[in-house]
């Protein structure tokens, strides 16, 4: 005679260790990415200046922080299809949703 531990099985609503990781990394990610990418906004004081600034070499730090986490959610993104686990895949679509805002908060202030 079996028995099933309720303690056992994790909540129906509980967020797995894996999705956890992936977003506190990507939370972690776009603070990088906008830390990196507010170095070449634009100063509101210079409005109307030809603003001379180092963009190029801040896009060359900003941008691969960029394909990193695109392609570490492009998997995760793909492990949560193969497995069929349509409820944990809200937190993809909020991760996406974020890093979508990161950049347009980045490109309006260029």
């Amino acid at each position: 005679m079996s028995s099933i531990n309720q303690l056992d099985q994790p909540a129906s609503g509980s967020v797995k260790p894996r999705d956890l990781t992936f977003i506190v990394a990507n939370v972690a990610g776009i603070v990088f990415y906008l830390r990196l990418a507010s170095r070449g906004w634009r100063i509101p004081q210079e409005h109307g200046a030809v603003p001379v600034s180092g963009e190029p070499f801040v896009w060359a730090l900003a941008l691969p922080i960029l394909g990193v986490f695109l392609l570490a959610d492009l998997v995760w993104g793909g492990l949560l299809l193969r497995r069929r686990e349509r409820k944990r895949g809200l937190w993809w679509f909020i991760v996406g949703g974020l890093w979508l805002i990161a950049i347009v908060v980045d490109f309006a202030h260029h």
